[in-house]
């Protein structure tokens, strides 16, 4: 939904400033003349859909009504204003008219909250069509269920539950249960569902396949539970994960056409960044020097692609100690250096990590390496951990996007269900969505989008706590 209404809101506003720009040229004007005006239309659109998207405009669990978009807009076109002024600059000639601005942009403006203001309603009333009936009462049935009535674009309306008896913590399931297993042919026929999810944990060996059977011939889809978890969460239910899918999954290893695709990107990114941001890094090593004792650098054995280690270089971020230290971010909280946690706030303690990818080390998106001296730990504690090693570690990634710092071992594991996740789901547009929430931390900081996810990520669990109260 939020990439149907990106592109609406992207065509409409492109067409209208290059309606602008040409009805405010000059009477005379050549077609080529027309055609060369029009592309100075481009960017005023690009800024909309990059400063909604900053501001999490898009994101439909953070804004789920019209009221919550349009208080949200002025910060949406401030940043998106920020976004175009430097690119005015680099390119004069493509600025546009005052004429063109103040023609075209009412319009565009005007249209575009008209397209929001039906949109909210028909996603809730797209997905209030849909009834969906969920089977199993473990903490991943718990989790869907509270996962689509949490969005507004969540896809259906849950109708019951069904299963055999009380969930495993001996709570009775929330929405209370419509039948047991055995009469869930009779449930299907009181409910009419048009979506079945089964949310069974595998080690129950109680799947009703004649029911479901009998349900696919009546077009009534059914979906695993954990694909569908996938879907909602961009996370993997490590829990719920039958071993065999993981050992014979084709996703695990990556395919060697995506593992070409990452080295290529991952190369040319680090060229370029060294290149082009070699004057920062610069002033970042005079300010790392001059505001704590200490190297510039830091340098740390990490695990790598197949479990063998590599250093790992960074912008020294905090005080040296003599003595050995905990791992965890939160016990070093002490150490961190004036200048350190500015770095680690916008990511630019990672630059130095462009020669990581040089020496074939790391690539520029992949699972974050983690020190040797936790690995141990997390091989033993943390589901199918040998997984993250099937690829190159990366500087950024979808987990590191999508979480904060991890400072116990179950923050380590919520963090791993992400890193399996793109693991398994690795593809190019899924790189490149990580490189512009990566984008989007640089700009407005890593605690905000990170703390914001994790925010979101536990409403539902903080519902579940408040309603068993």
């Amino acid at each position: 939904m939020a990439l149907l209404l990106a592109t609406l809101e992207g065509t409409w506003m492109t067409a209208v400033m290059c309606w602008a720009v040409m009805a405010t040229r000059p009477a005379g004007s050549t077609w080529p003349e027309l055609v060369g005006a029009a592309g100075h239309a481009l960017l005023p659109p690009l800024g909309w859909l990059l400063g909604l998207y900053y501001t999490g405009l898009y994101d439909f669990r953070r804004t789920r009504g019209y009221g919550e978009f349009v208080a949200g807009l002025p910060r949406s076109l401030a940043v998106a204003l920020a976004l175009m002024i430097p690119a005015y600059v680099a390119l004069p000639e493509r600025a546009l008219g005052g004429r063109a601005w103040l023609i075209g942009l009412p319009i565009a403006l005007a249209v575009l909250l008209l397209l929001r203001a039906s949109a909210y309603p028909a996603m809730r009333r797209l997905a209030g069509r849909e009834r969906v009936l969920v089977i199993g009462t473990e903490p991943l049935a718990a989790e869907i269920v509270d996962q689509i009535e949490s969005r507004p674009d969540g896809g259906g309306v849950i109708v019951g539950v069904a299963d055999d008896g009380v969930a495993p913590d001996g709570r009775p399931p929330r929405l209370g249960l419509l039948g047991p297993l055995e009469h869930l042919t009779k449930v299907i026929d009181q409910v009419q569902p048009d979506r079945i999810i089964v949310a069974l944990s595998p080690r129950r060996g109680r799947l009703p396949v004649r029911a479901l059977l009998e349900a696919r011939t009546r077009s009534i889809v059914v979906e695993d539970g954990v694909d569908v978890y996938e879907q909602l969460t961009g996370k993997i239910a490590l829990e719920s994960l039958p071993a065999a899918s993981a050992i014979f999954s084709r996703h695990f290893p990556v395919s060697r056409m995506a593992l070409a695709f990452g080295r290529g990107l991952s190369l040319l990114v680090a060229l370029g960044g060294l290149l082009l941001l070699g004057p920062l890094m610069l002033a970042i090593a005079v300010a790392v020097k001059l505001d704590s004792a200490g190297p510039v650098l830091f340098h740390q054995a990490r695990l790598g692609r197949g479990g063998r280690p590599f250093i790992l270089i960074k912008f020294r971020t905090m005080r040296p100690v003599d003595a050995a230290t905990s791992e965890w971010a939160r016990d070093n909280a002490a150490r961190i250096t004036r200048v350190g946690e500015w770095l680690r706030k916008f990511r630019l303690d990672e630059l130095p990590q462009f020669v990581n990818i040089l020496r074939g080390d790391m690539n520029l998106i992949g699972p974050r390496p983690h020190p040797m001296s936790n690995v141990p730990l997390f091989w033993e504690r943390i589901p199918y951990y040998p997984l993250r090693a099937v690829v190159r570690p990366g500087v950024t990634g979808w987990a590191q996007t999508r979480y904060g710092y991890a400072n116990t071992l179950e923050e380590e594991t919520e963090k791993m269900r992400y890193d399996l996740y793109y693991i398994k789901h690795r593809s190019v547009w899924l790189d490149l969505r990580i490189l512009l929430d990566t984008v989007k931390v640089m700009v407005l900081g890593r605690d905000q989008i990170a703390g914001e996810v994790q925010r979101l990520e536990q409403q539902p669990a903080d519902r579940r706590l408040q309603q068993a109260a």
